[in-house]
């Protein structure tokens, strides 16, 4: 166990979780593993979930959260998509000090070396790279956090006598690092920071000081890695390991991910790997048989009617479209729209009137995309992702590209950007 504790963890004591989701319900199980008691708050009432919480001995209350369900609680463990300030509301004076997120829970069950990387965007792509990387160079790696595989299921799975990584590869988004005060990475990496959860954080200064944390506890036996943007930011100067920052060089050309912005994430995957040992020509050779993750800039299969379509559901900002539209070579046919989370779409306006032969909007935020890019492209307005892609077929031309980067969240039609890009796959399957 790393580092020494405020909060009790001690077997018998109670531990109140906030929200079922995939690193709620994975710490319910660490904290029974570790013989506290569990109480489960969770809005959406679930037969299902009420059957999983009684067979693990749980307590489990459905509906909206007040104060008295933290009476008496150690330790406070909220899903990461809650606002710390939302949390607050609920809680007894003082109590906000037993606050942890799952990701600070499990780390103090580790002591493997750990590359935590976060950003805007070029997380996931960034840190998978990384276990690749590392993986080519014969190094057994968890790569999990907020990528899909909580923390805790790590190390759940050793206490059952899974083999222990070599390196442990995590994303982790500015929501979990809030609730991170111990959190202590070998190698944290930032890239790309820009407007983004302006609808969880109170500004840009909240959501930039959230991912600093990353470095807060870190000396200089570690590494700190940095987009070259970040060059003069004051914060700089609070960090105490050593600083390395990424640029985009020759080494990794043979590869199939689009985009300048996926050279600089090669880049920064690199510079983590190079301090574990791996050579470059081992780098190389994952690279050259990576493939983008699903719904981030993914290219599907053959074209249809002479047009691609790409995948890029997991934009969910304004910086993420910029980055998109950048990697397109030729003309787009732009399907955007959703729960618009702030930024400047206007910005885009250069990039719109290079790239862009028609826009489809779909679904919420019509009502802030129309007037920002009114005149700079043909643009439609649909109400399903099905219509609008109806829509831009009707523009286009052989060798068009249909973009999904829609530069929101998904939660008008769709339960996540993943089933967004489902239906998106769906679409290009039908038109066969």
């Amino acid at each position: 166990m790393q580092g020494q504790l405020k909060i009790n963890l001690s077997p018998g004591r109670q531990a109140v979780v906030v929200g079922a989701g995939a690193s709620g319900l994975a710490a319910c199980r660490l904290l029974s593993s570790m013989g506290l008691s569990v109480r489960l708050l969770e809005k959406k009432e679930s037969q299902e979930l009420a059957k999983l919480a009684s067979e693990n001995g749980w307590d489990i209350y459905f509906g909206e959260h007040h104060p008295a369900q933290f009476d008496g609680a150690s330790v406070i463990v909220p899903s990461p998509g809650l606002a710390l300030a939302r949390l607050k509301t609920w809680l007894p004076a003082g109590a906000d000090e037993l606050v942890m997120g799952e990701m600070e829970l499990a780390w103090h069950q580790v002591d493997e070396p750990i590359i935590a990387i976060t950003g805007t965007s070029g997380k996931t792509t960034t840190a998978s790279l990384c276990a690749a990387m590392l993986e080519a160079a014969g190094k057994r790696v968890f790569l999990g956090g907020n990528i899909g595989t909580p923390l805790s299921e790590y190390v759940l799975a050793r206490k059952n006598g899974a083999p222990r990584a070599d390196v442990l590869v995590l994303e982790i988004s500015s929501f979990q690092l809030q609730t991170c005060s111990g959190f202590h990475p070998h190698i944290g990496m930032l890239l790309n920071p820009s407007e983004n959860h302006l609808d969880y954080h109170a500004d840009m200064q909240e959501y930039g000081d959230a991912k600093f944390k990353l470095f807060a506890r870190q000396n200089k036996a570690d590494y700190a890695v940095f987009s070259p943007s970040l060059a003069s930011d004051p914060r700089l100067g609070r960090v105490a390991a050593q600083k390395i920052f990424f640029e985009a060089g020759p080494e990794f050309q043979d590869v199939s991910l689009l985009g300048s912005h996926n050279q600089a994430n090669l880049a920064a995957a690199w510079q983590a790997a190079l301090i574990f040992g791996v050579e470059l020509k081992q780098a190389q050779k994952a690279a050259r048989e990576f493939k983008a993750p699903p719904h981030r800039l993914e290219v599907l299969g053959p074209a249809r009617n002479g047009v691609l379509f790409v995948n890029d559901s997991k934009s969910t900002t304004v910086e993420s479209l910029r980055v998109a539209l950048t990697a397109m070579e030729k003309p787009v046919l732009l399907l955007a729209g959703g729960v618009f989370k702030g930024g400047d779409l206007a910005s885009l306006a250069p990039l719109i009137r290079e790239k862009v032969r028609a826009i489809g909007l779909f679904g919420a935020g019509r009502e802030v995309f129309e007037p920002a890019w009114l005149g700079l492209a043909p643009m439609t307005w649909s109400e399903n992702m099905q219509d609008a892609v109806s829509e831009l077929m009707k523009e286009a031309k052989k060798n068009d590209v249909m973009l999904l980067s829609p530069a929101t969240a998904s939660f008008d039609l769709y339960a996540n950007y993943k089933a967004r890009g489902d239906d998106f796959k769906k679409i290009w399957e039908s038109l066969r």
